[in-house]
């Protein structure tokens, strides 16, 4: 490369400055090894001498091309593979080969051409032989301008057009060459052959790029002492081309352009999986969204339920307080006045008529509503649980770029959740749950009752709460006839004591149901907190990588746009 005036060196260290924080990124990224060694040789060839590749299948006569343009035989030729390494040609004053490393020799050759300009020859890129394939993929990254090598007998074949799209994915100008054209018998066959490939190309490429039909053999030929094929062999409108059209301000321009080719594909390819990622992610916020909004409509659900329960319970001991009050207006008038005087017989009687079975009823209420609650919690584990498994079938096919821990950590910790939902569920033992619910609202009544915690059972709670209005009225009604004129004080004690049980009633109720209420909604928050801490590893991990994923996506997409800029930049800089 000749010396850079001064804006051309200010291209180039521009360059070096973007293209060397795009590697910074892929490193972070934790990048494919490949493409970090693609950008790194990229980048390393800005000092290198312009490369030309030459690539394409095998029998389309790459090396054929290369003696006809060096105007020397010396590369092999063959109607089988004959290249099965990477060969750069490079001057030399004097013929020599040197293995550089693996697959890869330099050849030189006093050739004025290879002053300036390196020829790459390359395996076929059919896959007949795979390993050949892998090798020229590997090196076109490193690539200036790419020589496409076609043959007039079998013109853009499958093998090659996919070969093609792997070059254009890596931003490299292309060439096309249609070797062999001496076969054909006339003009209109070329004019066909050259339709196909100009359409198919610009498919491709989405560009129509330079085509030269040629015959390599016919050239070399002339070139070595048959000057009369050499009109025919149409060789020298490609030469012109490289001679002209690649003069030192189009070399640079490609030399520059080439880089930034690579770093943009990078760029491109990174900030799509990144944007997958997210795309992915956001449906893992959507998840996670969709369960708490189950929770949450669960929570309501739960809590109108129980209302409605808790109105039964209300139910029980206003029909009670009914009867307490039809009690207290038979029992106590002036004809009982005698049955008055008997406190137990009054107690019994009161027990046996407004008592009944209400503890009983009120016992079945609260394990009728330990089942409910019991029976509710496992449909929500349930729910949680199929609609994590239904989201993990959906996009079980999914496939996003493995580059670092994502996929893995992203499925280990759905599978977590499944499996200690699944869990849950499996070893929900309801008869353990409801017995220890069924504790804790005694011991909750009981606390309230301000008696002993779980001494006795919550109908005996129940009991004595209620009887204790039997005792009250009737000690109180015994110290008053025997005070009193039964004809003044009776209807006025009636009155106190239908007072009195609507008080005592009234206050078991907003014992009763205010103990049952707070701890059953303990009960209920108790069941959402567990969902909530075994999904909490997984929707910590989906904001943490969604916060990383976009800084990524942001940069890559930065990075792209500054290769844009600089890409535009160096065309009308350096152009003719």
């Amino acid at each position: 490369m000749k010396i850079l005036t001064k804006p051309q060196d200010e291209l180039l260290k521009k360059e070096r400055l973007i293209l060397n924080r795009l590697r910074k990124a892929l490193i972070e990224f934790g990048a494919d090894a490949e493409d970090q060694t693609a950008l790194d040789e990229s980048i390393q060839q800005l000092d290198d001498f312009f490369l030309l590749v030459v690539v394409g299948e095998f029998n389309a006569g790459k090396s054929a091309f290369i003696n006809a343009l060096i105007g020397q035989k010396v590369l092999k030729e063959g109607v089988t593979p004959t290249t099965t390494q990477i060969n750069i040609l490079r001057y030399g004053d004097e013929p020599a080969q040197t293995v550089i490393e693996e697959n890869i020799q330099v050849i030189n050759a006093p050739v004025d051409l290879l002053s300036e300009i390196s020829i790459v020859d390359t395996p076929g890129a059919n896959a007949i032989i795979r390993e050949h394939e892998e090798i020229t993929s590997r090196f076109i990254p490193r690539s200036d301008l790419v020589l496409f090598v076609t043959s007039a007998d079998r013109p853009f074949t499958e093998s090659e057009r996919a070969f093609l799209e792997k070059i254009r994915d890596w931003g490299k100008k292309v060439v096309v060459i249609v070797n062999k054209i001496d076969i054909l018998k006339d003009a209109k066959e070329w004019e066909e052959i050259r339709g196909f490939i100009t359409e198919n190309a610009h498919k491709l490429l989405e560009i129509t790029p330079e085509l030269f039909p040629l015959s390599a053999k016919n050239a070399l030929l002339a070139k070595q002492g048959q000057p009369q094929l050499w009109p025919e062999s149409r060789f020298e409108a490609l030469e012109t081309y490289i001679h002209e059209t690649l003069d030192e301000t189009s070399r640079l321009r490609l030399k520059l352009l080439n880089p930034l080719g690579v770093g943009q594909h990078l760029s491109e390819r990174y900030a799509a999986l990144f944007k997958e990622r997210l795309d992915l992610l956001q449906e893992d916020v959507q998840m996670m969204g969709d369960i708490d909004a189950q929770l949450n409509m669960y929570q309501e659900d739960m809590l109108h339920s129980f209302e409605l329960r808790m109105a039964e319970v209300s139910n029980i001991l206003l029909e009670m307080e009914q009867r307490g009050q039809d009690f207290f207006d038979e029992h106590i008038r002036l004809g009982r006045v005698f049955d008055l005087m008997k406190k137990e017989t009054i107690q019994r009687s009161f027990e046996a008529d407004v008592v009944t079975d209400v503890p009983q009823q009120i016992e079945r209420k609260v394990d009728a509503l330990i089942d409910w609650l019991v029976d509710a919690n496992l449909r929500q584990w349930q729910s949680v649980t199929e609609h994590i498994t239904d989201r993990r079938q959906k996009h079980k096919d999914r496939i996003v770029g493995d580059i670092g821990n994502f996929h893995y950590d992203r499925e280990r910790l759905i599978g977590n959740i499944s499996r200690e939902a699944k869990e849950v569920v499996d070893t929900y033992d309801k008869t353990r749950e409801a017995s220890q619910i069924a504790q804790g609202a005694q011991n909750a009544v009981a606390a309230t009752a301000a008696l002993e915690v779980g001494a006795i059972g919550l109908g005996t709670v129940i009991t004595i709460i209620a009887t204790t209005v039997a005792y009250d009225v009737t000690g109180v009604l015994l110290a008053s006839l025997v005070a009193a004129l039964g004809l003044f004080i009776i209807p006025a004690r009636r009155k106190n004591a239908k007072k009195e049980m609507r008080t005592k009633v009234s206050e078991m109720r907003a014992q009763l149901i205010g103990a049952l209420r707070t701890h059953f909604e303990a009960e209920i928050s108790r069941s959402l907190q567990n969902i909530h801490e075994t999904i909490a590893p997984y929707t910590r991990f989906v904001r943490s990588e969604r916060d990383k994923n976009q800084s990524s996506l942001s940069t890559c997409q930065e990075l792209g746009r500054e290769l844009e800029q600089l890409r535009g930049l160096v065309t009308r800089r350096l152009s003719n």
